[in-house]
């Protein structure tokens, strides 16, 4: 699935289901009708899986129909207020779900670009809006190795600040 010269997906290739999200999507609107057909399409081919269900926060989208059609099935739409506005959830056959990371329409490319890379490296419990925060801070110059690894850490529960070690300045 891609953009005009831009990739718009990404997926952890080893599915391993360390991480919060398996991967990243990059919408080009919030019409789900337009976008979720090519989403699907894409995860049936890409890991030749039977896309079943989608799950969407309904706050987010606009035009979500019940159900759309995919080569020899009808693929079910539900739309949630407790699903995490920042993911698409896909339940597939062989697969309980992935959890897709969705990079917001209007997000600068480089931005873009970082976050599809993030989602997939990302590991433990980062959340989905911790990794659009380091991907829309770093747009241009890229995330460290550092600060990937600062954001791996990030406590799920609040999250807490790093610790600056003894004598080091503290920003």
């Amino acid at each position: 699935m891609t953009g005009p010269g831009r990739e718009r997906l990404s997926l952890d290739p080893a599915l391993t289901r360390r991480g919060a999200v398996d991967g990243a999507w990059w919408p080009a609107t919030y019409d789900a009708g337009a976008e979720l057909p090519a989403l699907i399409a894409a995860i049936d081919q890409h890991l030749q899986l039977r896309v079943l269900r989608v799950g969407l926060h309904v706050d987010i989208w606009h035009n979500i129909p019940h159900r759309i059609a995919a080569p020899g099935r009808y693929v079910k739409v539900g739309w949630f207020r407790t699903i995490d506005p920042h993911v698409v959830n896909l339940i597939t056959r062989g697969t309980e779900h992935l959890n897709l990371l969705i990079i917001p329409p209007g997000t600068a490319p480089a931005a873009a670009t970082n976050a599809l890379g993030l989602a997939t490296r990302c590991r433990r419990r980062t959340r989905a809006g911790d990794i659009l925060t380091a991907a829309n801070h770093n747009g241009a110059s890229g995330v460290t190795a550092e600060q990937e690894q600062s954001l791996a850490a990030w406590d799920n529960e609040g999250g807490r600040a790093p610790q600056a070690a003894p004598g080091e300045p503290t920003s």
